[in-house]
C-alpha cells in the first residue's frame, strides 16, 4: 500500500471523518485523548452520527482510487464497483466484451493479476470502509449504556463484519476446510497503533477472520436489540438496524456451513424487518430503483446531487441500467445466462424480468418495449431494473442500489433449513408459490434442495452482486458453455477450487506491507483457456 492504500491501514483508527477540530485536537493543537474522545461523544451524539456518516459515505463516491491509480475509471465509485465485478466473473449476467464495456477484464479474468486497477480498487473501497467503521468504533466506550450511542456503536461493528465478510470471499476459497488458510489482514481500532509501529501487518487466518466477523455481528445485534427496544431508529435504510443485522448474520452462517443458526437468523430477520416479499403484481414491472419498495431491507441511497449522478456515466445503473442514458446503450446491456433462463417456468413472474429468445418480455408495456428495440438489444437483456423514477430514457441516473432484500432471507431460510434437517421444501414452495409462480412444486427433497434453492437465487438475485459469493461457498464451476455469451473467448469452464478465482493482493499492499512479501500472496494464475460452446 502506497501512501494512500498505507493510510487505510496504519492510520489512526480514530481520525478520519470526525475530522481534526472535532474530535482529535484543541485549540491550542494538543492530542486528546481516546477517553476524551468518549467524552465528547457522550456529550454530542452527533459525533458519532457524523463517524457512522462517514462509513456508508464510502459505498458510492466518484472515482474514489483516482490519486492511487494515477486516473479517473469509470468502473471506481465504490462498493457498487465489487458488486459489478464480481458479477462479470460469475457465469450469470451475460455481457459483450467490446470498447465500451468496462467489465472486460472480469470477464476474462485479467482483473487477478495483482497490479490490476480492479485489484486495487476492491482492496481500497472495503479497507476504506473498514477505516471508516474503526473510527466509530474506536471512539466509544464498548461499555457505554446510552442507547443511542449504542446503536451507532452497533452500525460501525456491523459495518466492518459486512466489510470483511466480503475480504474473506474474495481473497481465499470457502470458509469450510479452508480455516488455516491466509486470508486478509485485520485492523482494528485496537491494534493500527502496532501495526503502524511495526510498518504493516499479516495475513491473518480465514478462522480468525471470521471470529472477528462474527464477533463484531454478534455484538451489534445485541447493541440493536437494546437500542431499538428503547426506541431508537434508523433514519433511513442507508443504515443498518436489527432486521438487517439479524440478515448479515444469516449470510455470514450460510457461508460459514452453520445451517441451523442460518436458519434461525432468516428467521429473525424476517420477523424485526416487518418486510414483505413484492406480490406477483409488483414483480410484473420494471422496478429495483428505489429503496423506497417495501421489500428492500438495506440499500445504498443515490441524490441527483450526487458526484456520480452528476457525472452522468461514472456509477451503477449507467453499467447496469437497459432503459436508461449510459454505458449500456452503448455497449450491447446486460444479459441472463440463456441455460439458466430456459430453467424459468413461463408461469414465473420472473421470466419477464429478462427479453425471452425473441425479445419480447411479458412484463414490459409498448412503451418500454420500444426502447428495447430502439437500442437494439439482443435476447435475454435484463429488463428487472427499471429508470431512474421510472422515466423512460432518463439521463438522471440516481437510481438507489440494493444490497439486501427481504426475499433472500426466505431463500436462505429455505436451503438452511433443507442442510439442517428441517422442512425447507415447505419454506421454498411457500414462497414461490406466494410471490413468484404459483403453480410452482419443488421437483427435489432433502438436500438437494440446496441446489435448487441455489438457481432460484441465481434468477431472485440477479444483478445484485451477490452470486459469486454463492459460487465459492459451495464450490460449484464457473461455467459459462451455453450461457449464450457473445464473444466465443469469454466461454470458460472453470473448475472449482483453480487458483484463478482467487484475487490476489495488491502488488503495492506488497510492497509496503513489511510483514508480507510475494511469497504471501495468493497464487499466480494463467487467465483461464476458452472452450468450446454448446446450445
Amino acid at each position: 500500500m502506497k501512501k494512500i492504500y498505507r493510510y487505510a491501514f496504519i492510520a489512526s483508527a480514530l481520525f478520519a471523518f470526525f475530522g481534526c477540530e472535532d474530535l482529535d485536537t484543541i485549540p491550542e493543537g494538543d492530542n486528546v485523548t481516546t477517553e476524551q474522545k468518549e467524552e465528547v461523544v457522550l456529550n454530542d451524539p452527533s459525533k458519532a452520527q457524523a463517524g457512522v456518516n462517514g462509513i456508508f459515505a464510502q459505498f458510492s463516491q466518484m472515482t474514489p482510487n483516482e490519486d492511487a491509480l494515477g486516473a479517473s475509471r469509470h468502473n471506481d465509485f465504490g462498493y457498487p464497483s465489487v458488486m459489478l465485478f464480481s458479477d462479470a466473473n460469475g457465469m450469470d449476467v451475460v455481457q459483450e466484451d467490446n470498447g465500451y464495456n468496462w467489465s472486460g477484464n472480469d470477464l476474462d479474468y485479467t482483473d487477478r493479476i495483482h497490479t490490476s486497477n480492479e485489484c486495487q480498487i476492491i482492496w481500497n473501497d472495503m479497507y476504506y470502509m473498514i477505516r471508516g467503521a474503526n473510527n466509530v468504533i474506536g471512539s466509544i466506550d464498548p461499555e457505554t449504556d446510552d442507547e443511542t450511542i449504542q446503536f451507532y456503536l452497533a452500525q460501525g461493528l456491523a459495518a466492518r463484519a459486512f466489510s470483511y465478510w466480503n475480504l474473506a470471499q474474495l481473497f481465499q476459497f470457502n470458509y469450510v476446510g479452508h480455516e488455516t488458510a491466509p486470508c486478509v489482514p485485520i485492523i482494528t481500532e485496537k491494534n493500527a497503533k502496532e501495526i503502524a509501529d511495526n510498518g504493516g501487518a499479516p495475513r491473518a487466518t480465514v478462522q480468525e477472520v471470521y471470529d472477528l466477523i462474527l464477533a463484531d455481528i454478534n455484538k451489534a445485534i445485541d447493541l440493536f436489540t437494546i437500542a431499538e427496544g428503547k426506541g431508537i431508529k434508523r433514519d433511513d435504510k442507508r443504515y443498518i438496524n436489527l432486521a438487517v443485522a439479524y440478515g448479515l448474520r444469516a449470510r455470514i452462517n450460510l457461508t460459514m456451513h452453520r445451517y441451523s443458526e442460518a436458519a434461525a437468523d432468516a428467521t429473525s430477520a424476517i420477523a424485526e424487518s416487518g418486510a414483505a416479499p413484492s406480490s406477483i403484481k409488483e414483480a410484473s414491472d420494471p422496478a429495483f430503483w428505489t429503496v423506497d419498495e417495501s421489500n428492500w431491507m438495506w440499500g445504498i441511497i443515490i441524490s441527483e446531487t450526487d458526484a456520480v449522478v452528476n457525472s452522468g456515466i461514472v456509477n451503477w445503473i449507467s453499467h447496469m441500467g437497459s432503459f436508461n442514458y449510459g454505458y449500456c446503450w452503448y455497449n450491447g446491456g446486460k444479459q441472463i445466462n440463456k441455460a439458466l433462463f430456459n430453467t424459468i417456468a413461463s408461469t414465473d413472474v420472473r421470466k419477464g424480468w429478462w427479453l425471452d429468445g425473441d425479445g419480447n418480455s411479458d412484463n414490459l408495456t409498448d412503451e418500454e418495449a420500444d426502447v428495447m428495440a430502439e437500442k437494439n438489444y439482443p435476447a435475454y437483456t435484463q429488463v428487472k431494473f427499471a429508470p431512474y423514477k421510472e422515466e423512460l430514457r432518463a439521463s438522471t441516473n440516481a437510481n438507489d442500489i440494493p444490497l439486501m432484500r427481504i426475499e433472500e432471507m426466505y431463500l436462505i431460510k429455505a436451503e438452511a433449513e433443507a442442510m439442517s434437517g428441517g422442512d425447507g421444501k415447505t419454506t421454498l414452495e411457500n414462497f414461490i408459490n406466494n410471490y413468484r409462480d404459483p403453480s410452482y412444486v419443488c421437483p427435489v427433497s432433502g438436500t438437494d434442495i440446496q441446489d435448487e434453492v441455489y438457481r432460484h437465487r441465481r434468477i431472485e438475485l440477479w444483478g445484485e452482486g451477490l452470486n459469486w459469493f454463492d459460487i465459492m461457498r459451495l464450490n460449484k464451476d464457473v461455467d459459462r458453455r451455453g450461457g449464450g455469451y457473445p464473444n466465443a473467448s469469454m466461454v470458460f469452464h472453470i473448475p472449482a477450487g483453480s487458483d484463478i478465482l482467487l484475487w490476489r493482493l495488491p502488488e503495492a499492499e506488497i510492497e509496503a506491507n513489511s510483514l508480507l512479501t510475494n511469497a504471501d500472496n495468493n497464487p499466480s494464475a494463467s487467465v483461464p483457456e476458452p472452450v468450446a460452446d454448446v446450445d
